[in-house]
């Protein structure tokens, strides 16, 4: 998973957009020196993506709790594994469950239909790739789970190759460029070292 300070400041986002305002419902009911156990368990079969994410979402809401993962990254479940189990503040937990799921919904989703088609091309000399059309701030997340469920990553950014597409080819159309003289000039303006694509 992306250890980066960028996936802290999601996490630290995530948890000030839920939790800025305080959790009134927990506060009221739940006393602060209750204990308890939690588990994540799958309902659907799918391939687990974000589980470091989320235990990292429980540990900076409480760095006491105690996060046991039992299913890795890649790996697919059925109904009523149990993906984690966490212990420790009643409190804690629940502040903290609701962007935890979050993101590890998300991911496994992600990972899942990735996987779904990875395994219906198996066999063919084809690639499952991703693109850049991902949840703004969340890129980094969202290309590792498609990873996770066995695809390729493409692009990660607009400076990671050039990739000339049909919209390229209409803003290029009043120079008179063919296809040829496109990709030359490319190869002119960058360095050798990057990759050159086109998708029309």
């Amino acid at each position: 998973m992306p250890n980066t300070p960028q996936v802290g400041q999601l996490i630290d986002q995530a948890l000030a957009e839920d939790l800025g305002q305080g959790d009134v419902t927990t506060e009221a009911l739940v006393t602060d020196d209750q204990q308890g156990k939690a588990s994540i368990t799958a309902k659907a079969k799918g391939v687990i993506a974000g589980t470091e994410v989320a235990k990292q979402v429980f540990l900076k809401v409480d760095p006491q709790l105690k996060v046991d993962i039992l299913v890795d990254d890649g790996l697919e479940v059925r109904p009523k594994n149990v993906i984690a189990r966490i212990e420790g503040k009643c409190a804690s937990i629940l502040k903290a469950e609701r962007v935890a799921l979050n993101f590890l919904q998300h991911l496994s989703g992600i990972a899942s239909e990735t996987a779904r088609y990875v395994e219906a091309v198996k066999g063919l000399s084809v690639q499952i790739t991703d693109t850049r059309k991902t949840t703004p701030g969340l890129r980094a997340l969202e290309k590792y789970a498609v990873a996770v469920g066995g695809g390729k990553n493409h692009r990660m950014h607009l400076g990671d190759g050039i990739l000339i597409k049909d919209n390229h080819l209409v803003a290029l159309r009043s120079q008179e460029s063919n296809m040829k003289g496109i990709i030359t000039r490319a190869r002119q303006e960058t360095t050798n070292t990057l990759r050159i694509e086109i998708d029309v």
